[in-house]
C-alpha cells in the first residue's frame, strides 16, 4: 500500500522536481496559473516556474474551466485520471459542473509493447504468454491507464481475457501521490474555504483506493467474494477467474459475450425486456448494498453486460465499496425517515453517518433538513429521484461543515449511477420503491431474537473484559506517574508559513551573496587585465558582469512579482 508523506517546504519537494515542474507546466498550459499562484507553489519551484510560458493557447482559452481541468488530468496520466474519477463522487467538495466533466475522464491511453508484456509475464510467472496459453494475441483489445487487455485461448479451447499491468506503474503513481499530497497540504494552508474538507484526508483515502486497484490479487479476491454472495441466483452471472494464470500484475478471466447496458438497440435485437433488465439491475445493487455490504462501486453502462434471458453480468471489480452492518442499518434508517418526512429522526441519522469537525448547530441543521423534506413531501413516489435527494443532502451537510464517511460517497455514486442507467432502460423506474423492501429487511433484521442475543452476549463480554483489564491498566498508569514517564504532547500550528518565509529569505540571501561575489570577482578580473580581451577589457570579466546583471534582474523581478520589496 502506498504511503503518503507530507513533503517539506524545501526538502523532499525536490526529490521529484522534474515531474513536479511538468505537472505545473501542464496546469499553466490549461490556464490554471491563478491556482498555482494562490497555492504559492512558486516558493518551492521558483527556478522551474520562471521558465514556464504563462499564456494559455487561444483554443484552450475558449474552453470552460471544468473542461480544461479534465483535459489537464488526462494529459497528466494515470494517477490524475484515477484521482479525477474519485473526485467525481465527491459532490460535497467539487462544484456540479466540474463533477460532470470529471465523470467523463477516460482511460483511453496508448498501449505498451508486447515485449513489455512478455517481460512482465517472465517476472511474475517465469514463463512467456505463449508457454501458458494455446493462443495469445500480441495486439491488445483495449488499453487503460493501469493496464491493458489481451485476448487469449486456453489449452482446452476456452477464450479468456488477460489484463496486464503497465510497466513501472507503481513507481509513477507513488511519485504522483507524493506531489499530490504536498499540493493538498498547500490547499489546506492557503485556501481557507477548503480546510473543513480536509484535502489531505481525501488524498489518503485515494491512496488506499488506488493501492487496491493496481493489485490484481485484490481484484481476484473481490470477484470471488462477489460470486459467493450471489451463488445460486439465476439473475446474475459473475465471470470465472483463473487463479493459476493470475497474480499481482496479471489477471486472467473468462471472456464475456454480452451487450452493454447502454446499447438499447442491440438489447432489443437480443430480445431483452428492458423493464426487467432495469428492475433486476437495481435490485442487485440494492442487495449488494443493504444485504451484503459489499458492492460494485462503479456500475456505469460499460461495466454492466446483459446476457440472454436478461441475465446481468458486472465487470471490472477493481473499485468495490464496503459498508459495515451498523453503517447499513444507519443509512436504511436515514432513507426511511426521509421518505416518512420525520425531521428529528433524519437529523439524528445524519449525525450518525457523518464526521463533525466542530460543534454542530443541531437546531439549524434540523431546520434546513425540514426545508429539504418539504421540497419532496408532495411529490408522488414515481417522481422522487434518489440521486437528486442524495445530492441535495450532500450539499446541505457540507454547508454545515459535516461530512459523510468515505465509503458512503462510493455507495451514493453507485445508487445514482444505477438509477441513471435504469431510467434509460425504463423511464418509469422507481428506485426508492424498489429499495424500500431491502431497507425494511435491514430494519427487521435488527429485531431478530438471535441478533439481540448475539449483541447482548458481545456487549456483556466486552464489559467483563473491560472490568478484568481495568486494575492492570490503573497500575500501569500509576507506575508511570511515579516514574515521571507520563508525557503530554503539544502540537504547534501556524508555524509552516513562517518556515516557508524563512526558507525563502535564506535562499534570497544566498542568491545575493553569490551575486555580490560575482560582481567583486568580475571587477578584480577587469582591473587585473587578464586576457583574452575585447576593446582592452577582459572578456571573462565582461561575462561575469553580464551574468551578475541577469541574476540581479531575475531577483528584482521575483521580489516585485510577490509584492515584497
Amino acid at each position: 500500500m502506498f504511503s503518503i508523506r507530507k513533503i517539506g517546504a524545501i526538502g523532499r519537494t525536490y526529490r521529484h522536481l522534474n515531474r513536479y515542474q511538468r505537472i505545473v507546466r501542464i496546469l499553466f498550459k490549461y490556464g490554471f496559473e491563478d491556482a498555482i499562484e494562490m497555492l504559492h507553489i512558486d516558493q518551492y519551484l521558483e527556478s522551474g516556474l520562471q521558465m514556464i510560458n504563462r499564456k494559455p493557447k487561444e483554443q484552450i482559452d475558449r474552453l470552460s474551466r471544468p473542461e480544461r481541468l479534465r483535459m489537464a488530468f488526462e494529459e497528466l496520466g494515470p494517477t490524475f485520471i484515477k484521482l479525477g474519477q474519485v473526485l467525481s463522487t465527491r459532490s460535497d467538495f467539487i462544484p456540479p459542473d466540474y463533477l460532470v466533466e470529471l465523470a467523463k475522464l477516460q482511460d483511453d491511453v496508448p498501449s505498451f509493447s508486447y515485449e513489455d508484456v512478455e517481460k512482465i509475464f517472465i517476472e511474475e510467472t517465469g514463463k512467456k504468454p505463449d508457454d501458458l496459453f494455446e493462443e495469445f494475441t500480441p495486439q491488445p483489445l483495449a488499453a487503460a491507464s493501469i493496464g491493458q487487455v489481451h485476448r487469449g485461448v486456453l489449452h482446452d479451447g476456452t477464450t479468456v481475457v488477460v489484463k496486464v499491468q503497465r510497466p513501472e506503474i507503481e513507481k509513477i503513481i507513488a511519485i504522483d501521490l507524493e506531489i499530490i499530497a504536498h499540493i493538498a497540504s498547500l490547499m489546506e494552508r492557503y485556501l481557507e474555504e477548503l480546510q473543513g474538507h480536509r484535502p489531505s484526508s481525501i488524498v489518503e483515502e485515494f491512496a488506499r483506493t488506488i493501492s487496491k486497484e493496481i493489485d490484481y490479487a485484490v481484484e481476484i479476491s473481490n470477484i470471488e467474494r462477489f460470486s459467493r454472495q450471489f451463488k445460486g441466483n439465476p439473475a446474475i452471472y459473475v465471470p470465472r477467474v483463473y487463479r493459476d494464470l493470475s497474480c499481482r500484475r496479471i489477471l486472467t478471466m473468462e471472456s464475456i459475450d454480452g451487450v452493454k447496458a447502454s446499447e438499447i438497440d442491440q438489447l432489443v435485437e437480443q430480445g431483452s425486456n428492458l423493464c426487467v433488465v432495469a428492475e433486476r439491475g437495481t435490485n442487485l445493487i440494492m442487495e449488494q448494498i443493504f444485504v451484503h455490504g459489499f458492492f460494485h462501486a462503479d456500475p456505469h453502462p460499460g461495466n454492466i453486460f446483459i446476457l440472454p434471458d436478461d441475465v446481468i453480468c458486472f465487470l471490472d471489480f477493481g473499485m468495490m465499496g464496503r459498508l459495515s452492518r451498523q453503517n447499513r442499518e444507519d443509512f436504511a434508517d436515514l432513507i426511511l425517515h426521509v421518505v416518512r418526512h420525520n425531521e428529528r429522526k433524519v437529523t439524528e441519522s445524519i449525525l450518525k453517518l457523518t464526521n463533525q469537525l466542530e460543534e454542530v448547530d443541531r437546531e439549524a441543521l434540523s431546520r434546513d433538513l425540514s426545508d429539504l423534506l418539504d421540497k419532496y413531501i408532495y411529490l408522488p413516489l414515481k417522481e422522487l429521484e434518489a440521486g437528486q435527494i442524495l445530492q441535495d443532502m450532500l450539499d446541505l451537510v457540507s454547508h454545515h461543515k459535516i461530512f459523510f464517511k468515505p465509503n458512503f460517497y462510493l455507495m451514493m455514486k453507485a445508487i445514482t449511477t444505477v438509477e441513471g442507467v435504469g431510467r434509460v432502460l425504463d423511464p418509469d423506474l422507481e428506485l426508492i420503491k424498489l429499495a424500500e423492501p431491502f431497507m425494511k429487511k435491514v430494519k427487521a433484521e435488527r429485531l431478530r431474537v438471535n441478533r439481540i442475543a448475539e449483541e447482548t452476549g458481545l456487549t456483556t463480554s466486552e464489559y467483563i473484559e473491560l472490568l478484568r483489564d481495568l486494575p492492570e491498566e490503573l497500575r500501569t498508569i500509576l507506575a508511570q506517574l511515579r516514574q515521571g514517564r507520563i508525557k503530554i504532547e503539544f502540537e504547534h500550528r501556524g508555524l509552516s508559513e513562517l518556515r516557508a518565509a524563512l526558507d525563502q529569505v535564506s535562499n534570497r540571501i544566498a542568491f545575493a551573496i553569490v551575486l555580490a561575489s560575482l560582481v567583486i570577482g568580475s571587477s578584480l578580473i577587469v582591473l587585473s587585465g587578464i586576457p583574452p580581451k575585447w576593446n582592452d577589457i577582459p572578456i571573462i570579466g565582461l561575462i561575469g558582469f553580464l551574468l551578475a546583471g541577469m541574476m540581479g534582474f531575475w531577483l528584482l523581478v521575483s521580489i516585485l512579482r510577490h509584492g515584497r520589496m
